[in-house]
This record gives C-alpha cells, sequence and structure tokens, in this order.
C-alpha cells in the first residue's frame, strides 16, 4: 500500500531493482479490473521493470471518497512513478486502462517513450461492441457470482480461453484460471471508474501524438471490436496496428505468446524513425 497525491493505492511492482537495459512499464488495468489479472504478462516480461496498481475501490485499493478523472489519476502515476525513482515509462493500457494509457502519454509525454495500446478505443468517440456484451459488461455481477460469469463467458470475452466445460460442469481451465484472479471492485469503486472517462475522448489530440504506438486488436472482440483500433491507427502518426486473429476481449492471455512478441518487438525496436503503417 502507498500513500499517493492524497490517496492509498495497492501498487505492485516487478524486477525495479534489477538492473535492466529497457525502461519500466506503466500499466492501466481495465475496468474492475485488479492487478492479478494482468500479473501473467508481467511475469512474462521479466527483463525490465512493470508497475501498475489498483485504481481506487478496485482490488485491494481502499474506497475512494471523491470522484477522480484521467487527469488527476495520471498525475497521481506520476507521483507514484516518483516514489520509485522512476523517470521515463513505456506506457501499456488495456480495454479502460488503454483509455488511461493515451491520457497519460499525452498529459506526461516527456516521461513516456512508447506507447502500448490494447483492445481499446479513442474514449465516447467509439464503434460500440456487441450490445449483448455491452450489458453483460456493465453488470458488477460477473465479478461476484461465478456462475452468472461462467454462464457469459464467451458473450464477454469470446472463446478462446476454454469454449468447453469440464466434466464436473465447471469452467474449462483457462476461464477458471482468469475468473480466480478477480476481485470484485466495490459498487462505489466501480461507479467511479465508470464515470471517469465520461465525456471523455483523445480523438481531436491523438493526431498531436508522435510517440511510437503499438496498438493490437483481436477480430472477435465483442466489446471493443476492431474498428476502434483502426480509429486509433489512422489517427496516431507514429503508430502501427496489429490484428490478433480469433482473440477476444481478453487476446492478451488467450494468445498470450503471440502478444508478448508483439509487444517486445515494439519495445525493443531501434528508435529510427516512424513506424510503417499496417492496414
Amino acid at each position: 500500500m502507498e500513500n499517493v497525491g492524497g490517496r492509498v493505492l495497492r501498487v505492485a511492482r516487478w524486477n525495479l531493482d534489477k538492473p535492466s537495459d529497457h525502461p519500466p512499464i506503466l500499466f492501466f488495468n481495465g475496468i474492475g479490473a485488479n492487478i492479478e489479472a494482468v500479473a501473467p504478462l508481467a511475469e512474462e516480461l521479466s527483463d525490465r521493470g512493470f508497475i501498475m496498481f489498483d485504481m481506487p475501490g478496485v482490488g485491494q485499493s481502499p474506497e475512494p471518497t471523491i470522484p477522480y478523472n484521467a487527469v488527476t489519476m495520471s498525475w497521481t502515476a506520476t507521483q507514484l512513478l516518483d516514489r520509485f525513482g522512476i523517470d521515463t515509462v513505456d506506457v501499456m493500457g488495456i480495454s479502460w486502462g488503454g483509455a488511461m494509457a493515451q491520457h497519460f502519454a499525452l498529459q506526461h509525454g516527456a516521461r513516456t517513450r512508447r506507447l502500448v495500446l490494447i483492445a481499446t478505443t479513442a474514449g465516447m468517440i467509439m464503434v460500440p461492441g456487441n450490445p449483448a456484451a455491452l450489458t453483460k459488461m456493465a453488470n458488477p455481477r460477473r465479478y461476484i457470482d461465478p456462475e452468472f460469469m461462467a454462464q457469459h463467458f464467451e458473450t464477454l470475452y469470446g472463446g478462446a480461453l476454454g469454449n468447453e466445460l469440464a466434466a464436473d460442469g465447471k469452467p474449462a481451465s483457462g476461464k477458471s484460471q482468469h475468473m480466480s484472479r478477480l476481485t470484485p471492485p466495490t459498487p462505489r469503486g466501480y461507479m467511479y471508474q465508470l464515470l471517469a472517462m465520461i465525456g471523455w475522448t483523445s480523438v481531436p489530440a491523438l493526431p498531436f501524438l508522435k510517440k511510437d504506438t503499438l496498438i493490437m486488436m483481436g477480430d472477435d472482440d465483442q466489446i471493443v471490436p476492431l474498428i476502434n483500433g483502426k480509429i486509433l491507427n489512422s489517427l496516431i502518426p507514429n503508430s502501427e496496428l496489429v490484428v490478433v486473429e480469433g482473440g477476444g476481449h481478453l487476446f492478451l492471455l488467450s494468445h498470450k505468446d503471440k502478444s508478448v512478441k508483439a509487444i517486445r518487438d515494439h519495445l525493443d525496436a531501434p528508435d529510427d524513425g516512424e513506424l510503417s503503417q499496417a492496414a
């Protein structure tokens, strides 16, 4: 637990005390998701530092008393980096956290080297996903009711983490492993996280974002359709779009090897000018 910018946050750090040729990664998680949900990615990227935190009221971070927005949480993230003596980071975010990653890079460009946007959008100006998935996504029962989560897992996240139920009727291994890592947010924490991005969009600012940016999208994502990645790719000058075939909203976990390779290729590429545009 760290007291940062007037807030108490649960913070996770990997390998910050080890020498590395790479800047650390600052990761922003999806809505309602706790640190454990993305811990497997941090463990894969063991050759560099990795830092992330539970949003207020999410995971084990205490419930917020007042609302927050992208501006205040980006500033809070800089205070956290200062706490650990980190000057420059590669910024990564998934889904809701992808919007936070965009905002951080725009607000704190001097501290951002490269950007990775995963299964995300430009905010309020977006193409919405499958209505069946969106209504279930907004239902907090997916965090507190295992039967609800198991029943609607494929609608929410696609079937790549395991389409079949085990013989005992419980979720298959991929589903159960993911579900076991989730901790339900508090109702206020979940609501404040939803409210934080109301009215927010990065569209007017993205043409001025000069950071080398990797955009990763799944072509079977029912929550954030692929077209949203193409919109980001068209607006961000130095961006590359990688499409994960058969990937749902959780392709970062279901297609871990391909995802990690794409992330490494992007973050470790030489600084030799603009990235080529990808269709």
